[in-house]
């Protein structure tokens, strides 16, 4: 059952989608701001973080609300979903950033790609992008759900509106399709 606030909530997204209208925007602002900086807090971050990540959020609603879909899901879903979301990709960036100095740190500086090395990278990354043309545009969105935005399976399921055993099949069928368009290509 939605309650009245739900509903408020999720007609100021929709007049945000319409019309940006900023006094909507504000109101949305106002009430989940502080719950969204509050949650980042719970979930560790300091609080210039989680204020950083609030407004993150919150800026996100505003250039995206016109996928907001009243029907999948509630204003304050959509928006901890953004959040989280937002949350998970400044970390997996953090750990990216460490792992990269790490790995200069090991090869050090004498040890610097070489010419070849960039080539055949390059030349793997084209013929990946050739096979994932080969792909169906579902095929391609599974791959993308899963291993770009790292979502787990039963969120893809819910997402595509499919049951869960069925992504499962599916992805499977796609990354035995991959690599067959891959060693193809080789």
């Amino acid at each position: 059952m939605v309650d009245n606030a739900s509903r408020n909530h999720a007609r100021l997204i929709e007049r945000v989608a319409a019309t940006q209208d900023r006094h909507a925007f504000m109101m949305l602002f106002a009430y989940f701001g502080p719950r969204v900086k509050s949650f980042m807090m719970r979930s560790g971050a300091n609080d210039a973080f989680a204020e950083e990540l609030a407004q993150e959020t919150l800026l996100t609603v505003w250039r995206k609300a016109t996928l907001f879909d009243a029907e999948r899901a509630s204003a304050a879903t959509w928006i901890f979903t953004i959040a989280r979301n937002l949350r998970i990709d400044v970390l997996r960036k953090e750990k990216l950033a460490v792992n990269a100095q790490s790995q200069l740190e090991i090869l050090g500086e004498d040890e610097v790609e070489r010419p070849d090395q960039a080539l055949n990278a390059m030349q793997r990354a084209e013929r990946l992008k050739l096979a994932l043309n080969g792909l169906s545009p579902e095929q391609t969105e599974l791959l993308r759900l899963s291993f770009f935005e790292d979502r787990p399976h039963s969120e893809i399921a819910q997402a595509l509106n499919i049951p869960l055993g069925t992504v499962k099949s599916r992805m499977r069928r796609t990354i035995i399709l991959l690599r067959e368009i891959l060693e193809d290509l080789k």
